[in-house]
This record gives C-alpha cells, sequence and structure tokens, in this order.
C-alpha cells in the first residue's frame, strides 16, 4: 500500500507501508509457516475458525482476487495446486474447504489476497452445496 503526502506544489514524499502478509514473507514477523516456495507461502491462521485453518498466500502483492489480472493466471492456478500439496501433506485432500474473502462486506481483513484452507468441523450449516 502506498500513501503520497504532499506538501506544498513541488515536494513528494513517498511512504510505503506493508501489510502483515508481506511482513511475514520478509521474515520481519513471525508465523508458523506449514510450505514455502518462491510464490506462496502456508502458515496458520493466528484467529482459527476450525481445527485447521491455514492461510495460502502469494509472495506478490494482489490486494484481493478482484483486482488480480490475466497477468496473474498461473499464480492464481499455482495458489490452488498449493491448497491440493498441503492437503495431501497434512492428510485432509478429501476434507476441507477453501475461502477467498474479497473485500470488507466479504468479510477480508488483510488486503492482500490469500485462501483460507479449513479442515477438522462441518461447514455444510452456512456454505453451499
Amino acid at each position: 500500500m502506498c500513501v503520497l503526502y504532499f506538501y506544498g506544489t513541488q515536494d513528494v514524499f513517498l511512504k510505503m507501508t506493508k501489510t502483515i502478509f508481506e511482513k511475514i514473507i520478509d521474515k520481519e514477523l513471525p508465523a508458523n509457516i506449514i510450505f514455502e516456495d518462491d510464490q506462496c507461502i502456508v502458515i496458520e491462521d493466528i484467529s482459527p475458525k476450525a481445527p485447521i485453518h491455514l492461510l495460502v498466500i502469494p509472495k506478490k502483492p494482489i490486494k484481493m482476487l478482484s483486482a488480480s489480472s490475466e497477468k496473474d493466471q498461473a499464480l492464481l492456478g499455482h495458489l490452488m495446486l498449493t491448497v491440493k500439496k498441503v492437503s495431501e501433506q497434512l492428510n485432509i485432500k478429501d476434507n476441507f474447504n477453501v475461502v477467498i474473502n474479497n473485500g470488507e462486506k466479504a468479510g477480508q481483513t488483510v488486503f492482500h489476497l490469500h485462501l483460507h484452507i479449513l479442515s477438522g468441523k462441518n461447514f455444510t450449516d452456512f456454505l453451499p452445496a
């Protein structure tokens, strides 16, 4: 996220702020890392909503799914294949949900695209079939 500050007509100061996920990716903040490669990182959610609640986070900062572009197609596919790989490693490959919250009204609280892997709980009461 960039914030521009304008002072007068000629001085422009650019301040870069990182999301919590960027700080985790850059190893500035600790996290329980389950998997990592050159394109993404998988961590345990610090506020789990299920017995297994992981986050698959691309290293490329994309604000949300609706902010992705055609150029991100390979990365988005890689994220889904990472979900498959991690679910196999954790022996939950036949019992998990994948959720993407897109925007504040959809429950997104960190504006860096991420996928939730949820398992160990029955979510059929509120998820569409």
